[in-house]
C-alpha cells in the first residue's frame, strides 16, 4: 500500500516520535513565515552600488576618485588682466544688452504712497519758489550786483538740486499721462511697498529765515513720525529727498532710518554723522544738470570745434575735501590746451561754462565742499568726457551705470604729480575717445529729469535701484517687530554705533 512502510517481516514499522516532534516544530515554523510575510508591509529593496557601476555611494570612494581626477584640478596659473578683461567685456555687454534692449528685464511694479502732506510743506514752497524767482529776475540795474549774484546762486543750487519736484510730480501726475509703468501710486497705506514723503528740505533752506525753516522741519518731523506706516517700519520703507547737504540737517538724525535720496555719501563726515547713511539704505541720485543737452546734432556740430584738451570752470577754492581744487589750479595753470575760469552765477556765467565743455575733449571734474559737484553732469550733457579726481566719490545709480565707459577716474595724489595729468590724458587715442563720446551720447538720457518722466531717464532708475531694496527693506522692518528688546541688536555694516541722539542706526 503506498505511503505505508513495513519491515522485513511484513508487520508497519512504527514511527519515531523525535521524528514526529521534529516535522511538527517545521510545519509550525513553515506556518508562522507564512504568516508574517503576509502581515508585514514590503519591504524596499536597498540599492546596492552594483547595481550601477559608474555611481559611487561611498564617500571615501568618491573623495578618492575627485582627489585623483585632472578634470576637477584648479588652474595651474592665475587668470590674467587679458582674461579679466575678457570676461568684464562680456559682462558689460550682457548689461548694455539688457538695459537698452530688454525689456523683460523691467522690474515688476513698485507700489508707492505718496503722503498728502499740509500745502505748507509743498505746494506753498513751491509758490516761493516761483514767486521769489520771478522778483530776482526783475531785479533792475540799480541793485548791488553782489545781491543779484547772491540770488542767482540760491536759485541755480536749488534748481540743480530739484530731485524732490521731478520725482513728485511724476508720482502724483493723471496715470493716463505717465510714461513709467513699473512706479504706480497706491491710495491705501497697505498695498504701499514704499512711502514717498513731498518735502521740499532744499527750498525751504535757502529762501526761508534760519529760525522759521528750523520750526518748519519740527513740524515736518512731527507730521511724518505721527503717521501709522512710519511706526509700524519705524521709517525704513520711507522715502525721504535730502538732496543738499544742509537739508533737513537740524532733524534728520531722528529720520535716519528712512531712505535718503542724497547727492553723495561724504564719508569723510563732514556732512553726514556716522551711521546715519550707507550704499545699502539709501540712494545716489544725479544733480539736475544746469547746462543745455547737446543732442546729436550739436554733438557732431561741436566735433571739429574741441580743440581744447582740458577745461575747468567753477569756483577755484572750496573748503574740506575741495582743497585739491587749489592745487590742481597750481599744477594745470599756463598749460598747454588748458583752459581754467574762475566760476559765477547768473545766465553770463552758464554761458561761459556751455561754451567751454563744448569746446573741450576733458573736463576737469574735481572733488568740491563734498566729493560730488553738479559739473560732473554738465560735462555728460555737453559731451565733455568727465576727469574725476574725487577719492571718496560716490555715483547714482552704479548698480545699473558703468562709469568707466564716458569717464577717467584720478587719483588726487596722482592728480598732482608735476606733469602727470597732462601725461595720461595726452595718451588717451582717437579711438578711445570717440568710443568714450559715443559712449557719453548714450548715457546722457540717464541724467535728464523731464515731466513726463521717461524711460531709462534718472525716475525711472531711481526706481529700479529702489526694486533692488525691497526684500531687505521688508526683511528689517519685520524683523523689528518680532525681536523682543532684549535680545542682541543687529550692527550696521561696519558694526559701529553712531553717536547721536534719536533711533538706533540703520537697522535695529
Amino acid at each position: 500500500m503506498a505511503g505505508r512502510h513495513y519491515s522485513i517481516s511484513g508487520n508497519p514499522r512504527p514511527r519515531s516520535p523525535i521524528l514526529l516532534f521534529t516535522l511538527s516544530l517545521l510545519a509550525l515554523s513553515l506556518l508562522f513565515y507564512i504568516f508574517s510575510l503576509a502581515t508585514s508591509p514590503p519591504r524596499a529593496v536597498p540599492i546596492r552600488a552594483s547595481q550601477n557601476p559608474n555611481v559611487d555611494y561611498s564617500f571615501v570612494d568618491s573623495l578618492e576618485k575627485f582627489l585623483t581626477s585632472d578634470a576637477h584640478r584648479p588652474r595651474a596659473d592665475p587668470a590674467s588682466e587679458s582674461d579679466v578683461k575678457k570676461l568684464d567685456d562680456l559682462v558689460s555687454k550682457r548689461e548694455t544688452q539688457r538695459l537698452y534692449h530688454d525689456t523683460s528685464s523691467l522690474p515688476s511694479a513698485i507700489r508707492v504712497y505718496v503722503y498728502e502732506m499740509p500745502a505748507k510743506f509743498t505746494y506753498d514752497l513751491l509758490w516761493l519758489f516761483r514767486n521769489t524767482y520771478r522778483e530776482t529776475s526783475n531785479l533792475t540795474s540799480n541793485v548791488p550786483k553782489h545781491k543779484k549774484s547772491k540770488e542767482d546762486k540760491y536759485y541755480e543750487t536749488e534748481a540743480v538740486h530739484s530731485i524732490d519736484y521731478w520725482l513728485w510730480t511724476d508720482l502724483i501726475a493723471p496715470e493716463s499721462e505717465r510714461v513709467l509703468k513699473h512706479v504706480v501710486r497706491v491710495r491705501r497705506q497697505e498695498d504701499a511697498d514704499l512711502f514717498y514723503i513731498p518735502f521740499f528740505t532744499t527750498i525751504s533752506f535757502f529762501l526761508l529765515e534760519k529760525q522759521q525753516c528750523k520750526a518748519l522741519y519740527r513740524e515736518a518731523l512731527k507730521w511724518v513720525t505721527d503717521q501709522p506706516a512710519w511706526n509700524r517700519s519705524e521709517g525704513r520703507d520711507h522715502i525721504l529727498p535730502v538732496h543738499h547737504p544742509w537739508s533737513f540737517k537740524s532733524v534728520r538724525r531722528y529720520m535716519k532710518n528712512a531712505i535718503w535720496l542724497l547727492p553723495d555719501m561724504d564719508s569723510t563726515g563732514n556732512w553726514y554723522k556716522p551711521g546715519q547713511v550707507s550704499l545699502e539704505k539709501d540712494l545716489i541720485l544725479p544733480y539736475v544738470p544746469n547746462l543745455d543737452f547737446c543732442d546729436a546734432t550739436c554733438l557732431s556740430e561741436n566735433q571739429s570745434k574741441r580743440s581744447t584738451l582740458l577745461f575747468l570752470r567753477g569756483r577755484l577754492k572750496r573748503n574740506a575735501g575741495g582743497k585739491i581744487r587749489a592745487k590742481l589750479v597750481a599744477e594745470l595753470s599756463g598749460a598747454k590746451d588748458v583752459v581754467i575760469q574762475e566760476g559765477s552765477a547768473g545766465e553770463a556765467g552758464k554761458a561761459a561754462a556751455q561754451s567751454g565743455m563744448r569746446r573741450s575733449v576733458f573736463c576737469l571734474s574735481p572733488a568740491g565742499d563734498t566729493p560730488s559737484s553738479a559739473r560732473l553732469f554738465d560735462a555728460i550733457v555737453s559731451g565733455c568726457i568727465p576727469v574725476i579726481v574725487s577719492d571718496e566719490l560716490e555715483l547714482p545709480f552704479e548698480g545699473i551705470l558703468d562709469y568707466r565707459k564716458i569717464a577717467l577716474f584720478v587719483s588726487s595724489s596722482e592728480a598732482v604729480q608735476p606733469g602727470s595729468l597732462l601725461t595720461l590724458l595726452r595718451s588717451v587715442s582717437p579711438a578711445q575717445i570717440r568710443e568714450m563720446q559715443t559712449n557719453l551720447a548714450k548715457y546722457s538720457r540717464h541724467f535728464l529729469y523731464s515731466h513726463p518722466a521717461q524711460l531709462m531717464g534718472p525716475e525711472d532708475l531711481v526706481w529700479r535701484m529702489m526694486a533692488g531694496k525691497l526684500v531687505n527693506i521688508k526683511l528689517h522692518t519685520q524683523r523689528s517687530q518680532r525681536v523682543v528688546k532684549e535680545s542682541r541688536r543687529l550692527c550696521t555694516c561696519d558694526c559701529k554705533r553712531a553717536n547721536v541722539t534719536g533711533p538706533d542706526p540703520l537697522y535695529q
